[in-house]
């Protein structure tokens, strides 16, 4: 059974930041491209920053510099740390797991992530 278990949300000041986890089970993490999204309250499920499984990477704009993305695959983790958090930052943020085009990716439960004074 595939898993994807993130963990690191919380609440955090403005300029503050987080580092958020992501830990799979049931896949050959090392084969598949990693990626985190993040979903706004009355807003749809955007792609915030992915890697591959050749550890490329590429970030939504409103995050470059900001954020990054890297991963472990002795711990079949990816990690997401984020500096300068400001709130617009705020929402529910998931982790993605993804074979190839061809296959439906598998998603964790999401962590909550509130950037507020």
């Amino acid at each position: 059974q595939v898993r994807l278990v993130e963990s690191g949300g919380g609440l955090v000041q403005p300029g503050g930041s987080l580092r958020l986890s992501c830990t799979a089970f049931g896949i050959i993490f090392s084969a598949y491209d990693m990626g985190w999204y993040r979903q706004a309250p009355g807003k749809q499920r955007e792609l915030v920053a992915r890697i591959t499984s050749g550890s490329s990477t590429n970030y939504a704009d409103s995050v470059k510099g900001r954020f990054t993305i890297s991963r472990d695959n002795a711990k079949n983790t990816v990690y997401l740390q984020m500096n300068s958090l400001k709130p617009e930052h705020t929402a529910v943020y998931y982790c993605n797991a993804r074979r190839d085009a061809r296959t439906s990716p598998y998603w964790g439960q999401g962590t909550q992530v509130t950037v507020s004074s």
